[in-house]
């Protein structure tokens, strides 16, 4: 799962970035609001966490330039505001939640969690390919009744694999929503990735799910 975190206070910013990167997730920060708008148009996004005070560009802006533009990734808006007519312009302007300044971690994951489960329009936070199940909001994998425990990283390439499933997909695609933007490591730790999901879902049920095809990428099939 990658997530933007638009915020412009450094260290609220780093310690959402090192929380959200220690549960699983992939994690890129802009500070202010056009840098953010940037990177929420440029990149894909499972949810955006936005600021409302921010420099350049308010957070309301960005998110009503996002929805304008036909992105409908989930937003959840962080401020420090108070009074219901703040919460009803973030929710006016295409804002999915709210959460007040300051606020638990825990409140926000779940939020997160909420947020992930509804997904953008027309997704679904389960996906099944054949008897194996992918659940994004939980972090689970299941092959019929059987739960398979996966590492974090591991159910993001997996996740990433079964939201395209049936398409071949690159090692520098599957880098470019599994990864955030600072990696700059070898695309071959891709293949690492895809060997230990075999071994995993695939080899203890005699299965071929994940396939090579030579050259081009990777594909997960029934």
């Amino acid at each position: 799962m990658r997530v933007l975190v638009v915020e412009d206070e450094k260290r609220l910013a780093d310690t959402l970035q090192w929380g959200l990167e220690a549960d699983g997730y992939a994690v890129d920060v802009a500070g202010n609001g056009l840098d953010g708008l940037r990177l929420a148009s440029e990149h894909p996004y499972q949810v955006i966490i936005l600021d409302i005070m921010l420099p350049g560009m308010n957070g309301y802006r960005v998110c009503a330039e996002l929805r304008k533009r036909g992105n409908h990734t989930p937003i959840l808006m962080l401020t420090a505001k108070d009074g219901e007519y703040d919460e009803a312009e973030a929710l006016d302007t295409g804002a999915d939640d709210f959460l007040r300044k300051p606020f638990s971690y825990l409140v926000l994951t779940a939020r997160l969690r909420a947020l992930m489960r509804r997904g953008p329009i027309g997704s679904s936070a389960k996906v099944s390919v054949g008897d194996l199940t992918v659940d994004s909001s939980r972090r689970t994998c299941h092959r019929g009744s059987v739960a398979i425990p996966l590492t974090a990283k591991e159910f993001s390439v997996l996740e990433c694999l079964a939201r395209h499933a049936g398409q071949v997909l690159s090692k520098q695609d599957i880098i470019d929503q599994v990864w955030d933007m600072a990696f700059d490591g070898d695309p071959n730790i891709v293949e690492v990735y895809i060997s230990t999901l075999r071994r995993k879902i695939d080899a203890p049920f005699g299965r071929n799910t994940i396939t090579t095809v030579r050259g081009v990428g990777y594909r997960l099939e029934d």
